[in-house]
């Protein structure tokens, strides 16, 4: 190969691996197209931008509420049962303070109907632009207005009375309610956008506590700053409070450790003086010369008799023999076996 070929060939390679940097950018620049976006506008349904004659715009595929007669894009009816149980004394209950009190249960079935829709950016289509609204995967509360709210009794009968007497639940009423994502209102979105089909579509981020709401942007900064106030100032009282629980604890085990200590270096020396003078006494015997055979210690018979032992008085023991007789558990004279309480050391001139 010549030296042309090989020039080309390196110009190649370094073009290949500059066109693999290019698709590595254009990549990571696709998974980052996905703004994070606050959008305001009029909900719309999404049928009347499907069509092709947009002079004639109708509301088709949009909900209709059943009481208020309002139309929707999303309509949420809740019923709760509300139950009144009684603890008399035909009813088991483990807890004896319910045995006469009463307790209100609750029982909730919801439903949820959405249509696809839109925000529409002031103005009236198709003039204006706007955003399809994904509800996929959305766990935010969303600004519904109530439109029907009835609490229906319950008649009692004689029959559910017994019943109640004996333990079991008794309703009282249900209560409807129904709310609604009306079509005009004005709302706010925000969340990541992205495009399908040339489309700006809305899709809500786990992340944030909202995505549909009826605040404006600077009512959602000022409300998200207040939140972050109170975060950042819960962590600051917790952090406190932890680092002085934790001072407290190491500051009360490092005061029983000196405890601790000052009791063993106050046991240590009342030990070494006793051993010292055991073994100055002993030393002192030990030098006294030699020692008739009746002034021997019964003990040891190696140093002279020096203490005497109280209440019976038999001096036939040394100071240090005497001294370990003492420690005994039972201590008893060597002659006589009797209790003895302490000794006395005798000088003899």
């Amino acid at each position: 190969m010549s030296s042309h070929e090989l020039d080309l060939a390196s110009l190649l390679y370094q073009l290949a691996l500059s066109f693999d940097g290019a698709v590595l950018g254009v990549a990571l620049a696709y998974t980052a197209v996905r703004p994070l976006v606050i959008l305001r506008g009029q909900v719309e349904p999404k049928s009347v931008v499907d069509g092709k004659n947009w002079k004639n715009l109708t509301h088709s595929g949009v909900l209709v509420s059943h009481e208020s007669g309002d139309k929707a894009v999303i309509i949420q009816r809740t019923q709760t049962c509300i139950y009144n149980e009684w603890r008399g004394f035909f009813g088991w209950t483990p807890d004896i303070r319910s045995i006469f009190g009463r307790s209100w249960k609750k029982r909730e079935s919801t439903s949820l109907r959405t249509v696809p829709f839109i925000l529409v950016e002031g103005g009236w289509w198709p003039q204006s632009d706007y955003v399809i609204v994904d509800m996929d995967g959305s766990r935010q509360p969303l600004p519904l207005i109530t439109v029907f709210h009835r609490l229906q009794p319950i008649d009692v009968s004689p029959y559910t009375f017994i019943q109640a007497i004996f333990g079991h639940e008794c309703p009282v009423g249900v209560l409807d309610e129904e709310k609604i994502l009306p079509l005009g209102k004005n709302i706010s979105a925000i969340g990541s956008c992205s495009f399908k089909n040339g489309i700006p579509e809305i899709k809500s981020c786990k992340d944030l506590p909202y995505f549909l709401t009826e605040l404006t942007k600077d009512q959602m900064v000022v409300d998200l700053a207040y939140r972050t106030k109170i975060l950042f100032w819960s962590g600051i009282v917790l952090g406190s409070l932890s680092i002085g629980i934790l001072s407290y604890a190491i500051v009360r085990n490092w005061n029983r450790w000196k405890e601790c200590r000052q009791q063993r270096r106050s046991r240590q020396p009342s030990q070494a003086p006793s051993n010292d003078a055991d073994s100055q006494v002993g030393a002192d015997e030990e030098v006294a010369g030699d020692i008739p055979d009746g002034q021997l210690c019964v003990v040891c018979l190696m140093r002279r008799r020096t203490s005497a032992f109280n209440p019976c008085g038999h001096l036939v023991c040394c100071n240090r023999c005497a001294i370990s007789v003492e420690r005994e558990i039972t201590p008893k004279c060597p002659i006589c076996r009797m209790p003895i309480r302490n000794s006395m050391r005798i000088y003899l001139s």
